[in-house]
């Protein structure tokens, strides 16, 4: 039998992780943590390369399954890539008898979109007369049926989504939102967790929209039991607008850069892993400020080797904000479910899939394989150096004691050029001349 992967989340920021075997009885396979890394039973590294799929809205049913088969939307996740779904619910979905009883098609018909019924029939007739919450078990197994971890995300006290500027994803500001009041129910509901079952990974995120973990460095997470957290953030270009209208775009990723690791990247240094539960753009391609910004995230993401969830999978929502078949241009799907809406997007993410670094991945099979650019290594020519905020820009010194940086033409080569975009110039465009050194232990060969 398969593996069901479970990620489960009771708590709007406690979430906990556990993997079952689909095989009767029930067996648990527990991951941990070692330092920095979530590690499996024999200590290897797991890394999460996860999609967000959203159901917390108010249907309360996995968005797209008036699309597609539930089973052609996991099979395509994972031919994508990606090993976890992170799939959102609202809390009231576990605490609300009355909703949760609900069948699907009771919960369409109660809010007035009964054109969904007919094609949700055709696509997925085995839930139209299932209760919310079995349609909802329905889908968490058909993600383990198709080996994806689940990350049981409650994204909400009550279905719906609250007015957002780009996405569904934002959420109202919490009143009691301090730092006194998150050390004391983070803890108390991390406790809760690990005494119910001590098998599972503990989640926390942070606070301001889980963008702020800064609070850690003075005074850490104080928990009787070890070997379970993991910290969680998350982080889009419009948080830092002004910063990227505003500044050059060196300047402006090392600005952003800075801002991550001062509120929630320094958690790595102190041994904790961190998952960035959320980041994500508009794949249409054509704002050039969340470009830059992707391209500067990415380059992080690759560095620290990072476990993420991108925002999001689906093309479209049944209704949002009032709006019945709005496109979701932030989908990795397009509106049909099937197709890709950004193929390029896809295959630059698909290099961070895997892990670069961490417990189980041999540093010694790649010795001995060349990795020669040159056979000159002493002129000045052959030293090269990060230059720019940014620290993306890689320049060497050539014969005329010009400096040239690293830069990709439009046939996709990698050649030299001028170094470009140092200046405070707002409107210049470094992008082709941003390269990341990432540290690896990854067997080449495989």
């Amino acid at each position: 039998m398969g593996r069901l992967f479970l990620i489960f989340s009771f708590l709007p920021l406690v979430s906990f992780l556990m993997i079952f075997s689909q095989s009767k009885p029930v067996m648990g396979v527990s991951l941990n943590t070692n330092s920095r890394w979530i590690v499996n039973e024999g200590g290897q590294r797991v890394k999460l390369a996860c999609v967000n799929w959203v159901s917390h809205l108010e249907p309360v049913v996995a968005e797209g399954l008036s699309k597609q088969p539930m089973d052609a939307i996991s099979k395509r996740i994972a031919s994508m890539g990606f090993n976890c779904v992170r799939l959102t619910w609202p809390l009231s979905l576990a605490t609300n008898v009355s909703l949760a009883s609900l069948t699907v098609t009771q919960s369409f018909q109660r809010l007035g979109l009964s054109q969904y019924i007919a094609s949700i029939q055709a696509n997925n007739p085995s839930i139209v007369d299932l209760s919310l919450i079995n349609a909802f078990q329905a889908v968490v197994s058909n993600l383990g049926a198709n080996n994806l971890m689940v990350i049981l995300d409650n994204h909400i006290a009550s279905p719906g989504g609250v007015a957002a500027k780009l996405t569904a994803m934002e959420r109202a500001p919490r009143p009691r939102q301090n730092v006194n009041d998150w050390y004391r129910y983070m803890q108390k509901g991390a406790e809760a967790v690990h005494s119910a079952n001590p098998d599972v990974l503990v989640i926390l995120s942070g606070l301001s929209y889980d963008t702020n973990l800064s609070f850690l460095r003075n005074q850490p997470v104080n928990l009787t039991f070890t070997g379970k957290l993991v910290l969680e953030a998350h982080r889009y270009g419009f948080t830092d607008d002004k910063t990227w209208k505003n500044g050059n775009a060196n300047e402006a990723c090392g600005i952003v850069l800075d801002i991550i690791m001062r509120s929630a990247g320094f958690v790595l240094e102190q041994g904790w892993p961190l998952f960035f539960s959320e980041f994500g753009m508009d794949l249409r391609g054509d704002n050039r400020l969340l470009n830059r910004y992707m391209n500067c995230f990415l380059a992080l993401a690759a560095d620290l080797d990072l476990d993420w969830a991108l925002w999001t999978l689906g093309g479209s929502y049944y209704i949002r904000q009032g709006v019945v078949g709005v496109d979701e241009y932030y989908g990795l799907l397009s509106s049909n479910w099937t197709d890709p809406r950004n193929s390029n997007f896809l295959q630059r993410l698909s290099a961070l899939q895997s892990p670069f670094q961490g417990p189980g991945l041999s540093e010694t099979d790649a010795l001995g394989n060349p990795a020669k650019l040159g056979s000159d290594c002493t002129s000045s020519a052959s030293q090269w150096e990060t230059i720019s905020d940014s620290k993306m820009h890689l320049s060497s010194e050539a014969g005329n004691a010009t400096n040239l940086c690293l830069d990709v033409d439009s046939s996709r080569t990698v050649v030299t050029n001028t170094c470009k975009c140092l200046s405070k110039d707002t409107e210049c465009d470094p992008e082709s001349q941003w390269f990341k050194l990432v540290k690896s232990t990854r067997n080449l060969s495989s």
